[in-house]
């Protein structure tokens, strides 16, 4: 698989899915708010949930800011080996020159967004 070129931020939804996938698929760092922890609990999740989601889904909309230059967040979504046949959404903040992803939050594609 050949590594999408580097590309000013914010993506684009096509542009996103390529390049976190991308990152997913090879050694990365993988870090979690504590919000992000909690919800995983709540929701009988794993790890494994977040990574297979991270490689195989989907970025359906626009990025948004996040709190600190130059970073954007990406929405992602998919149903994964855990999610009872639901799909699961999180919202992620890649570094696309670090090979991470923060994991800010998890929820169920069906329930609302709230934002804080």
């Amino acid at each position: 698989m050949l590594a999408p070129v580097d590309v000013k931020e914010p993506w684009t939804p096509a542009q996103a899915t390529d390049r976190i996938r991308h990152i997913a698929r090879g050694a990365f760092d993988l870090s979690y708010k504590n919000h992000a922890q909690e919800q995983l609990q709540e929701r009988e999740l794993i790890a494994g949930d977040v990574i297979y989601l991270l490689q195989n889904g989907f970025v359906y909309t626009e990025a948004e800011e996040a709190t600190r230059e130059p970073y954007w967040k990406y929405t992602m979504q998919c149903k994964t080996p855990n999610s009872k046949n639901r799909e699961v959404r999180v919202v992620v903040i890649p570094d696309w020159k670090r090979k991470g992803i923060k994991l800010v939050t998890v929820m169920w594609a069906d329930e609302p967004m709230v934002k804080k």
